[in-house]
């Protein structure tokens, strides 16, 4: 389903890239357990089937999770006026629109496909950002949905999932047998825990790098959309900032869900740990909405 949002050659490539390492990596992986005589298919029917459920109810369980409800044009008659106006902007479907009570400034939109999506605010955001700040964070939400983010890092985790799952199996079933059957051989347990240790690390920091510039991309979208790059970079500092008065506690319950948030709620500087961040330093982030500004000829 296409939309006005503006197409990102990047974004399409690096997904595809992302998804072949990731094949090419499973059939590696799949191919060193059967070698070693693993039964892998209880494992991958057990990953399989935790996919599935993710894929399909990854709405519901954000929502859940998020302490998120739905709310009505009467109840949110702003915010239903803003996501309507920027769907007719992005010639895009409108999406169910969600609001969660918590003072942690942020948003997210998750769900598998256009006519399944959510887009949810925190009370904490709609507290802080004027109208414009707040049309940039929604018009970046309307990005991932549009370009179908969710159902992509869905897939995408899939390897790291089974991974996970071998590395635990390994672990609790005390495969302690040896690979050549001898006493002089490698424990099987020992290849299983080492290759799924790998395979999982190697997953994980393919699925974040994708997740980084899926997070540029959608303000890349949303700041293009709105015309107004100045108002999402304002929104971005602002909700960055307020992050450091909320307390403590309340952010680490957030930090499982960063990989949805428009920014995490814990943020990392800028070291060894932003490889493994779900998003971009704030200051790359800027610097891009700046040189769209530049683009754009508002200074």
């Amino acid at each position: 389903m296409r939309t006005r949002f503006a197409s990102d050659r990047g974004l399409t490539s690096r997904m595809v890239v992302t998804m072949f390492l990731l094949g090419l990596l499973y059939v590696v992986f799949v191919g060193i357990l059967v070698a070693v005589g693993v039964q892998v298919l209880t494992v991958l029917v057990l990953a399989g089937g935790l996919l599935l459920v993710q894929f399909f109810l990854s709405d519901r369980i954000a929502l859940f999770a998020m302490h998120g409800r739905e709310v009505s044009p009467q109840e949110a008659p702003e915010l239903h006026g803003l996501i309507d106006r920027l769907c007719a902007l992005a010639d895009m479907p409108k999406p169910r629109v969600a609001i969660a009570d918590s003072d942690v400034p942020n948003a997210f939109a998750t769900g598998r496909n256009q006519k399944r999506a959510v887009v949810c605010v925190t009370t904490g955001i709609l507290r802080r950002l004027e109208p414009q700040e707040l049309e940039g964070v929604i018009a970046h939400e309307l990005s991932h949905v549009a370009h179908r983010d969710v159902a992509v890092m869905t897939i995408a985790s899939f390897l790291g999932i089974v991974a996970g799952l071998m590395t635990r199996f390994a672990l609790f079933a005390g495969l302690g047998g040896r690979r050549n059957g001898g006493q002089g051989g490698i424990p099987i347990g020992l290849i299983i825990v080492l290759v799924s240790a790998l395979v999982y690390a190697v997953s994980f920091l393919l699925t974040r790098a994708l997740s980084r510039y899926r997070e540029l991309a959608a303000d890349r979208a949303g700041a293009l959309l709105t015309q107004r790059p100045s108002a999402l970079a304002s929104a971005l500092v602002k909700v960055t900032g307020d992050m450091a008065r909320i307390p403590t506690r309340d952010l680490r319950e957030a930090e499982p869900f960063n990989a949805f948030y428009f920014a995490p709620a814990l943020a990392k500087g800028a070291s060894l740990a932003s490889l493994l961040a779900t998003h971009p330093p704030l200051e790359r982030r800027l610097e891009q909405l700046a040189t769209i500004s530049k683009q754009l000829g508002r200074g």
